[in-house]
């Protein structure tokens, strides 16, 4: 992840461009159709072989621009990319191919490696707090609303091993909204079917686009997805499928996985291949255009 140059943009840069993106692993393969494993000798064999590595991609090439103030939905079944965008963006991990240029650090929710379940809830925010970079006066003065925006009550000093996953999550992400950051992201931490959270979570992250930043979330909530973002964009199997509105792109996704569930994986492969087609002419039609922008 690369910090955007400003200068290079005369109406301000956008928060994250995602420049021709691929992500590839190379991972241990135990497919038994590279050895012999009949019997005992064939067992032993495939324990002694060297380990077969194989190439998996985890995301195809991949090309977006976010601009400030959008709150993006990444939506597809698992296994589709989803968290391995996050990564990327985030600076968690480096593209096989591509660029990732942000304007500012983003700062992905979860600061799970800096929390102690051992400890109180309040003593987590202020570890939590402290790994993001705030000091003791800073997080002195966020404490009452990142308590208060976690919906803990007094629950805050009680360990944090003793909390449900729901309570957890809603703490992580009252820590990581503490800092204002200018990017977002958010995978999973909002599914707590916590309605009072859900509305406080989403006033926070409309304060946080109204102060010219952008959002990420991946979520397999839906109406989550519809409820907080202006944008959602669906993987699958690595593949940018449809970058859209909410509306179209959960109700297209929707009817895809209610074809699968039934086992109609014609009719499931058309919506998605029609869907794709249908981003594939975007893109050719936006890039004529630019064309056509410059050479006047």
């Amino acid at each position: 992840m690369v910090v955007i140059d400003e200068a290079l943009f005369l109406d301000g840069p956008p928060c994250v461009v995602i420049d021709k993106v691929k992500m590839t692993y190379r991972v241990q393969s135990s497919d038994e159709r590279t050895v012999s494993s009949r019997g005992l000798k064939g067992a032993l064999r495939k324990v002694l072989q060297r380990p077969n590595l194989v190439t998996v991609s985890a995301l195809k090439e991949i090309s977006l621009v976010v601009e400030r103030g959008e709150s993006v939905g990444i939506i597809g079944r698992n296994g589709s990319g989803k968290s391995t965008m996050m990564k990327l963006i985030s600076g968690q991990v480096a593209p096989t191919q591509g660029g990732v240029y942000a304007s500012s650090t983003p700062i992905l929710l979860g600061v799970n490696a800096a929390l102690v379940p051992e400890l109180s809830g309040d003593q987590n925010v202020v570890l939590g707090c402290l790994a993001m970079g705030m000091d003791m006066d800073q997080i002195d003065a966020q404490f009452e609303s990142i308590v208060e925006l976690s919906g803990l009550d007094s629950a805050i000093y009680l360990p944090m091993k003793s909390y449900s996953s729901g309570m957890a999550s809603r703490l992580r992400f009252a820590i990581a909204a503490a800092v204002n950051p200018e990017i977002l992201l958010v995978d999973e931490a909002l599914n707590t079917g916590d309605a009072q959270f859900s509305n406080r979570s989403k006033a926070r992250m409309d304060e946080l686009r109204a102060q010219a930043g952008c959002v990420f979330i991946v979520s397999h909530s839906l109406d989550t997805i519809r409820d907080m973002c202006s944008r959602v964009i669906w993987l699958d199997k690595g593949e940018l499928i449809m970058d859209g509105t909410p509306e179209e792109t959960t109700q297209l996704y929707q009817d895809f996985s209610s074809h699968l569930s039934k086992g109609n994986n014609i009719s499931a492969a058309k919506i998605k291949d029609e869907a794709r087609a249908n981003l594939v002419a975007t893109q050719i039609l936006e890039r004529a255009s630019g064309r056509r922008a410059e050479g006047r």
